[in-house]
């Protein structure tokens, strides 16, 4: 099962989604990253975060972390980073939902945390379980993410996935699946996210005028 904190509380009703991968999509890629001191937002993610909560989006972190598996780091050093993550948005007035991770390897974790899991990505265990936690509505939702394997979980869980050129993007680029749109970053992601908002708002409203 995947591990997860919950940021803020919610009330019932469907909600929209943007699901992120955080590594090379929200923060600048580190290979492990296990320092706080190393965290860095990639130019314009504090900005693109806030304008798709001000639209009405929960934010929803869906990460691997297999360091924790591979004995690299604990699930203390990742909360930490999460919690300075959280912090550093909070001054920007922008904020995180939920955070979810994956600490399991198939090969190489140890322990119980050697294991086929469903919250690995590609699969879309963790999406899924965000969905039943927070009554998320994830035909109605996005996935985003630098990876092959963030798109693919994002689709495998009935989302519209895009990929961002940052991090592993420009390499993964080329292997994307049909229909699938690339943006630069996560803050030309959000803003195609936004418009595809407002479209949907215009065909609702121009369905509702052809009824009345």
């Amino acid at each position: 099962m995947p591990t997860f904190t919950l940021h803020r509380f919610f009330s019932m009703g469907k909600h929209k989604a943007v699901f992120l991968d955080r590594d090379g999509t929200i923060n600048v890629e580190v290979q492990y990253l296990s320092q706080v001191e190393d965290f860095q937002f990639i130019p314009g993610v504090p900005w693109a975060l806030k304008r798709l909560k001000e639209a009405g989006y929960l934010l929803v972190v869906v990460t691997n972390q297999s360091g924790i598996g591979r004995g690299y780091y604990d699930e203390a050093a990742l909360d930490s980073i999460h919690n300075h993550m959280h912090a550093d948005l909070a001054t920007f007035g922008a904020a995180i939902d939920a955070c979810y991770f994956c600490p399991h390897h198939p090969e190489h974790g140890t322990g119980d945390y050697r294991q086929e899991c469903g919250c690995r990505k590609p699969l879309p265990g963790m999406l899924q379980q965000a969905a039943r936690d927070l009554d998320i509505d994830l035909a109605a939702s996005f996935m985003v993410g630098d990876k092959l394997a963030d798109v693919e979980a994002g689709l495998a869980a009935g989302c519209t996935s895009l990929l961002v050129l940052t991090g592993y993007g420009s390499e993964q680029v080329n292997e994307l699946p049909e229909g699938v749109r690339a943006y630069p970053d996560l803050l030309a992601a959000a803003e195609a996210i936004l418009k595809s908002g407002k479209r949907d708002k215009a065909c609702r409203s121009g369905e509702e005028i052809g009824q009345s």
